[in-house]
């Protein structure tokens, strides 16, 4: 048996983050209070607002990944009332493949829900990854930018610790501390962008 990995920053193990946990988690708290379900999907993360066919809101997250569940509820918790009407929250989305001004139109949306993943991973043990999102685009597109995006994330995950998160995040944040057994670890974690 080989022993497990360590959290970032402490020699304490890293706990084993099933998919069906941070479902039970997000859905114990969201389910009745927001009438919205997480869903392990396939290929394409996507929001789905409840119809016809679906009585409750759908936040489908890509091939059942923990991480990417993370990143889709980051986007949820900051989506005000009106964009969780609309599917995937009515925002813009250019696949990979994007030129330089596409980036930086898609870093400019995506510095809160990343600044929350950071958090949220953080809560939950996981070293978290910064994501430009776009291997095939421009090679200037992604390296021009990723130091401001980084510096630009940092800043924002400060600014939500020093502030306070949305509400439904900070609601998230406690559950995966209680859940994980991490506040002390997370109490003593320094964000800095070297480290994503």
């Amino acid at each position: 048996m080989t022993a497990p990995a360590s959290s970032p920053l402490t020699a304490e193990p890293l706990p084993e983050l099933l998919p069906a946990d941070i479902i039970r988690l997000f859905d114990g708290l969201f389910a009745n209070s927001e009438n919205t379900r997480l869903i392990a999907g396939g290929h394409e993360p996507e929001y789905l607002p409840a119809d016809e066919g679906c009585p409750y809101h759908r936040l489908i997250f890509a091939h059942g990944f923990y991480e990417s569940a993370l990143h889709e509820i980051s986007h949820w918790c900051i989506a005000g009332v009106q964009r969780r009407l609309l599917p995937d929250f009515g925002y813009w989305y250019e696949p990979d493949g994007r030129s330089a001004e596409q980036q930086r139109q898609f870093e400019l949306v995506e510095v809160r829900p990343q600044a929350l993943e950071w958090i949220l991973s953080v809560a939950c043990g996981r070293r978290f990854r910064i994501s430009t999102d776009n291997l095939n685009g421009e090679p200037d597109a992604v390296s021009a930018g990723e130091q401001a995006f980084r510096r630009a994330v940092g800043q924002q995950a400060h600014h939500y610790l020093t502030h306070g998160l949305p509400r439904r995040a900070e609601m998230l944040k406690q559950a995966l501390l209680d859940y994980y057994q991490r506040h002390s670890a997370f109490a003593a974690y320094v964000f800095t962008p070297d480290d994503i």
